[in-house]
Parts: C-alpha cells; sequence; structure tokens
C-alpha cells in the first residue's frame, strides 16, 4: 500500500484548489465513501493480520492529515471570497449621500385644493359628505322622481340593503340644509360613482357642488360667482355663456360654457372647432328642495351649482384622457409633481 503517495497527491490537489467546489472534489476524490484513502481500509482484510494494526494506523493517520489541510485551505478560500465581496461592495463615503425621491400631489388633487382655496377666500365653507348614502339623500330630497333615468340599475351603484354610492355631491347640501339655517355658503367636494368608463368618463371621480342660501339670492348672484371662480381657476379673462337646461333640483337651470383655454375662442382639437368648453351645471335651488329641507321659500332663496374636478384639473393641465389620471404611472405622474 503506497499510502504516502497517495497523501501527497491529495495534498498538492488540496493546495491547487482554486474554490470551495474543487476543494470538495478533493475531499470526496480522498476521503468520501469512494474515495483512494476509503478503499485503501477496506484492503486491510488482505494483509496478514500482523500487518494489520500498521497499516490501519498508516491509513487513518494519513485521513487525519489530509482533512487537516483540507479544512486549513477552506478557511483560506473563505477569506479569499470575503475579501473579494468586501472589495466588490465597498463604499465611498466620501461620495454625497442619495437623495430620496420626494413625491408631489396627485394633479387631481391639486385642481381640488386650488378650488377649495379659491371658494374659501370668498367666504364658503368646505363640507365633507359621506360616500355612502340612501335614496332619499341622494334622489328625493333632491326633486329627483321615482322615474328618472338616473336612478337606474345601470347608472348608479347600489347595495343590497337599500343603499348606494352617492352618484353626485349634492346630499351633503342636503344634510347642510337640515341642520344649519341661512345664510348659507358652502361647497361639498369629494369622490362620486357613476357605471361609466371612457375616454372623458370614469366610475369613480371627483366633484364640487357649491350652495348658496340666502335672502334675495338670484340669478345674477350666481352667474357672477361662477363667472369669477372660473376666470380665478385659469388665471385668464375667459368669455363664459350660460345655455338653458334642466335639472330636477334647480329651477330654471343651465349649463355653463367657458372659453376654450387653449385656443381662446378660435377652434381648435380640444374643443371639437366651437371655441367653447361645457364644464359645469348651475341653476337656483327648486322651492321643493328648499321646503323638504325645512327652509322657507318666502324668505329665502339660493342658487347651486356643481362640476367635475378631473375634468377642470384635464383642461389646467392639457391631458386629453382621463384614464391617465387613474393609471397610476410615475412617468405621467411626475410632470405635476
Amino acid at each position: 500500500m503506497d499510502i504516502e503517495d497517495i497523501l501527497q497527491r491529495g495534498q498538492q490537489q488540496v493546495a491547487k484548489a482554486e474554490d470551495l467546489r474543487q476543494l470538495d472534489d478533493v475531499r470526496v476524490g480522498f476521503l468520501g465513501k469512494k474515495g483512494e484513502l476509503t478503499a485503501l481500509l477496506k484492503q486491510l482484510g488482505t494483509l496478514d493480520a500482523a500487518e494489520r494494526p500498521k497499516a490501519g494506523a498508516l491509513i487513518n493517520q494519513a485521513k487525519v492529515t489530509l482533512q487537516q489541510d483540507i479544512e486549513g485551505r477552506k478557511d483560506q478560500l473563505q477569506q479569499q471570497e470575503l475579501a473579494q465581496t468586501l472589495a466588490a461592495d465597498t463604499v465611498d463615503v466620501t461620495l454625497p449621500g442619495r437623495q430620496p425621491v420626494l413625491g408631489g400631489l396627485h394633479p387631481v388633487t391639486q385642481a381640488m385644493y386650488r378650488i377649495q382655496d379659491i371658494f374659501t377666500g370668498a367666504g364658503y365653507q368646505v363640507v365633507a359628505g359621506r360616500e355612502i348614502e340612501n335614496d332619499y339623500y341622494n334622489f328625493a330630497a333632491l326633486n329627483i322622481p321615482s322615474h328618472h333615468p338616473a336612478r337606474a340599475m345601470h347608472d348608479t351603484f347600489y347595495f343590497s340593503d337599500g343603499t348606494l354610492l352617492r352618484t353626485h355631491t349634492s346630499p351633503s347640501q342636503v344634510h347642510t340644509m337640515e341642520r344649519q339655517a341661512p345664510p348659507i355658503r358652502v361647497i361639498c367636494p369629494g369622490r362620486v360613482y357613476r357605471r361609466d368608463s371612457d375616454l372623458t368618463h370614469s366610475p369613480m371621480f371627483h366633484q364640487v357642488e357649491g350652495l348658496v342660501v340666502d335672502e334675495d339670492i338670484s340669478f345674477a348672484d350666481l352667474k357672477g360667482t361662477v363667472t369669477d371662480f372660473l376666470q380665478r381657476f385659469f388665471e385668464k379673462e375667459l368669455q363664459v355663456r350660460f345655455r338653458p337646461s334642466y335639472f330636477p333640483f334647480t329651477e330654471p337651470s343651465a349649463e355653463v360654457d367657458v372659453q376654450c383655454v387653449h385656443c381662446l375662442g378660435k377652434g381648435c382639437r380640444v374643443c371639437s372647432h366651437t371655441g367653447w368648453l361645457e364644464v359645469m351645471g348651475c341653476g337656483l335651488v327648486h322651492p321643493n328642495v328648499l321646503n323638504m329641507s325645512g327652509i322657507d321659500t318666502e324668505a329665502y332663496s339660493g342658487f347651486a351649482f356643481g362640476f367635475g374636478v378631473d375634468r377642470l384639473a384635464m383642461l389646467l393641465f392639457e391631458v386629453d384622457d382621463l384614464r391617465l389620471f387613474f393609471d397610476n404611472d410615475l412617468r405621467f405622474l411626475r410632470q405635476f409633481a
């Protein structure tokens, strides 16, 4: 048995191992179940009984020696790997620190704050209402009859208990009139829900409705308020026109158009070459609405208006697809930070 020769070859291969995988291959080749030194132990039975103890001791000593060499080389390789890792991950402490990415307000939120600032500066209170309402406050108290299309299942999100997701923020106006005596000057911003989704509509969108109830309120007060608001919001001396319309909760009612903020009335793709943009609905509060809220129509009158914040944000920031506001694409949102 050439034990010394096998040990030397094993030690040479241990010294040449360049990584832990190669070193483990050497261990298996010499000390494993089918390794060379292990094979020598299996051959002891072929020796004379007198020679076996000495040969066995030499083989075991060789195994111990080679195992020690393997452990020593393993420590060296691990230290080398650690040094390489540390070198690769070295941090230059003299470099400036990474600047955190600062977020920004969503463009619809910016438009909402802009609207609230304009109206609170004019003496209005901001009233936040609940998003889940019942049929009375969302429809009946606003003079919307039972056969009105707005009550249809295909337009409104109903729950099994008869409640619904509000389709406008007008219920907040009713709650305000029930608990507060005139004079009333409030805006009611918030999320509203309707079954609609396309380039210019979303199932959830933001709305602001305004209400003024006081003595001797006329349509002239409404026109002045709306015109002043639109010019302040767009920061331009835009022309505003009122077209007769119909809403169950106001009488008389009107649709409001504003001179196109992009072409200033000359005609462009945004305004479909008409020079005008429809932005809101308004009117004098219907006497039935005031009566149902306990307000004396002989002493008080009022006006109301409502508009979509998302629509105004699209015009203000020149966005042509409403869905971009809700896609959460950071490339789009960072433009408004």
